[in-house]
């Protein structure tokens, strides 16, 4: 009982930085989602094609990779330093989970019935109109449910700043468990139920979006 508790008592101190990255890292990667999403289905030839080359470098590269990037290959080839590793971590999710829900975003617009633009354009509405109060309110039902998905990957994807020193929850799990060898099996049941419980929330978040999502798009 008392491993236990010590385990439990253990892995609570890399909560706040787990939730810290969680939390940044959905906000900022939703942002990126949508900034690229809408860039690749602009007229901007330029536009397009960097924002394509960014989705296939982030997409085709893995998660790991691009984390020892930003923490050490940028200062250490390039001399910028992005403040913390803990910023360093953020970036890294962001990009690389931005760059796979940006195709959600876009597939969700290019799915919107064609009638609904040309609808729009004969009530004489501004291209931008037409994103904000037409096209948008529908693509985002349609793309409730894999983003609700994307968010669990997320937080899945925190438990890689670890590599790079950040002390989390799976920080201080190895910790824990390279002074107490026969606990091993105990110490990764725990970190598991640790990831669970934070998961819940977003598993519920998700189940929502999908009764949201259900409730109709006007296809064409």
């Amino acid at each position: 009982m008392s491993s236990t508790i010590d385990i439990s008592f253990v892995l609570l101190k890399g909560i706040k930085v787990t939730l810290i990255v969680l939390v940044f890292s959905i906000l900022l990667s939703t942002i990126i989602a949508f900034v690229a999403g809408l860039s690749r289905g602009s007229s901007n030839f330029l536009l397009n094609k960097f924002t394509g080359f960014y989705v296939e470098i982030f997409r085709g590269t893995s998660l790991i990779v691009q984390l020892f990037w930003f923490s050490y290959a940028l200062p250490g080839l390039f001399n910028i330093h992005l403040g913390s590793d803990i910023w360093a971590g953020i970036l890294a999710i962001s990009l690389n989970y931005g760059a796979y829900m940006s195709e959600i975003v876009r597939s969700s617009i290019s799915s919107v019935s064609k009638g609904q633009s040309e609808a729009s354009i004969a009530l004489n509405m501004s291209k931008f109109q037409r994103m904000r109060f037409v096209i948008l309110p529908q693509a985002v039902r349609m793309m409730l449910p894999e983003y609700g998905n994307y968010l669990i990957q997320i937080l899945k994807g925190t438990s890689l700043v670890s590599l790079i020193g950040l002390t989390d929850i799976l920080y201080y799990g190895n910790i824990y468990k390279s002074t107490h060898l026969s606990q091993t099996p105990s110490v990764y049941f725990f970190v598991l139920i640790f990831y669970f419980i934070l998961a819940l929330p977003l598993i519920a978040f998700t189940r929502k979006m999908e009764k949201v999502s259900k409730k109709g798009v006007v296809q064409g």
